[in-house]
């Protein structure tokens, strides 16, 4: 270790050191059965303060959003308001247990439902569910819905999906895990749903195994899907129904209600467009929202009203209740409370004009920063119109720099990289959402570091090829580390 490194807790463990005074055990102690114990497993031996440093110093490594610009493609990493992590933080809410009846637990059952009839007017659809825990669950949820759907109707050979080249990677997993076929269906020059490969792919008899369509919209592209009604009205022409992926709603919130453009079912990522912070797999909440066709369906329970209260328990004004032709829970209890407590308060706090708000500074901003960056970061799809709440260039910074490279330089520059090589579509992808927590300042600070990295690809491009230079470590081969993954720490021979 160099004079430079930061030690680990490992290296700093001494013998006998303690940060913790256990009290006595008052059961007799029993040992762990073999195979629970490891053999090698080395603990180390630290005061309280040492292990508070390390945390700590670990936290400034990190990247997070109440630190620096976040500018994910497709994430909606936007700042969290510290009144929503006080609303989540309140004692009833914090310390309630989900196996109270509904009667103890009427606080939190309310919030569920005054969230849910939000969502509901936010989007103009009939029913919501909160169970799912993420969006990919949610997105599962709105399948397995419309897989049942067309099995109460005793038709079960629609198992065909169709979902365009530049959707979610979720997407195909999905209907292969609902025990549906894919389709792609590609994007015509514009960036939109090609219409002639579409009606080809719902024509004639093709239309009798059709079990409905996935889109996002906005796409990936950023762009609004122009056709969309005349989509929607396609696939249900042909027997089948739509579900809308809700990972972009943060450009609609006000502006267009979803159910209006003829989705069937559709899930929200309260995590994004509702502000919890979700960095690092969770926590997260895909609330599911469903048209009349699909309401029987949504995963349950859900949260009810009553407005005189349940015979047997008078005091229960709200319940959990289960839809009449329910796909069952996706898990245990009601999804993850907090984030809904958050995002409840975060719509509460903003209201339907702020809301609105949102999506139209989010959308502003998408294209503002788009428009400082255009001459070195090119859009090929839509660049004669205006983009939604995000944007995916194609580089071609010369002397063969690719877009992994100004990503990790950007990361020299106090910056987050944004969303890379995705959609497949767009040939070295560079997907950019400002969002609307974002001030100007910001926002030219960023396209100024962009505009910086383009000239240092003419004239010094080692430096984006070996880049980033400023982290504990440099550029890492992340395919080896995905495939041979060190999951644990391996002490030194000394220890």
């Amino acid at each position: 270790m160099n004079v430079y490194e930061t030690p680990t807790v490992y290296e700093e463990s001494s013998p006998g050191r303690s940060g913790v005074i256990l009290p006595e055990a008052d059961v007799p102690e029993t040992p762990l059965p073999e195979k629970l114990a490891r053999k090698d497993l080395f603990l180390p031996e630290l005061d309280e303060a040492a292990v508070v440093r390390h945390f700590t110093r670990l936290s400034r490594k990190n990247f997070s959003v109440d630190g620096q610009f976040y500018p994910l493609g497709s994430c909606t990493m936007k700042y969290n308001p510290r009144m929503n992590e006080e609303a989540a933080s309140f004692r009833g809410f914090r310390l309630s247990h989900p196996l109270v009846p509904d009667s103890g637990n009427q606080g939190n059952l309310e919030l569920m439902y005054r969230l849910q009839e939000a969502l509901k007017a936010v989007t103009g659809f009939e029913g919501c569910s909160l169970q799912a825990a993420a969006g990919a669950q949610g997105e599962l949820a709105g399948i397995l819905m419309i897989r049942a759907w067309h099995l109460s109707r005793g038709d079960r050979e629609r198992k065909r999906v169709l979902i365009p080249d530049s959707a979610h990677g979720t997407n195909p997993a999905t209907c292969t895990m609902a025990g549906f076929g894919t389709e792609t269906i590609p994007s015509d020059a514009s960036g939109a749903v090609d219409m002639a490969a579409l009606e080809e792919a719902v024509s004639g008899g093709k239309a009798a195994d059709l079990a409905g369509l996935m889109i996002t919209n906005p796409g990936t592209l950023g762009l609004f899907e122009k056709n969309i009604a005349v989509i929607t009205a396609m696939i249900h022409e042909a027997g089948g129904l739509v579900y809308g992926d809700g990972a972009n709603m943060n450009a609609l919130m006000g502006i267009v209600k979803p159910a209006d453009l003829g989705f069937d079912v559709m899930h929200l990522n309260l995590h994004k467009t509702f502000s919890t912070p979700h960095g690092g797999g969770g926590p997260g909440a895909g609330a599911v929202m469903a048209g009349k066709t699909l309401c029987p369906f949504l995963p349950g329970p859900v949260a009810g009203k009553s407005p005189g209260g349940c015979p047997a328990e008078p005091d229960s004004r709200y319940r959990l209740e289960r839809p009449r032709q329910s796909i069952g829970r996706l898990k245990a209890f009601n999804g993850n409370f907090s984030v809904l407590a958050r995002a409840y308060a975060y719509v509460r706090t903003l209201g339907a004009a702020g809301l609105k708000r949102v999506s139209e500074y989010a959308v502003l901003n998408a294209n503002y920063l788009r428009a400082l960056v255009k001459d070195d970061y090119p859009v090929p799809y839509g660049a004669d119109r205006p983009c939604m709440h995000e944007f995916t260039a194609s580089p071609d910074l010369g002397n063969g720099i690719h877009t992994i490279d100004i990503a990790k330089r950007l990361i020299d520059y106090g910056f987050h990289p944004p969303t890379v090589y995705f959609p497949l579509i767009v040939r070295e992808a560079f997907m950019a959402e400002p969002t609307e927590t974002e001030s100007k300042e910001t926002l030219e600070a960023f396209a100024l570091a962009l505009k910086a990295i383009a000239e240092e690809a003419g004239t010094r491009p080692e430096l984006l090829r070996e880049a980033p230079h400023t982290t504990p470590v440099g550029r890492l081969d992340e395919t080896a580390a995905a495939r041979n993954p060190i999951v644990r720490h391996v002490p030194k021979p000394e220890f």
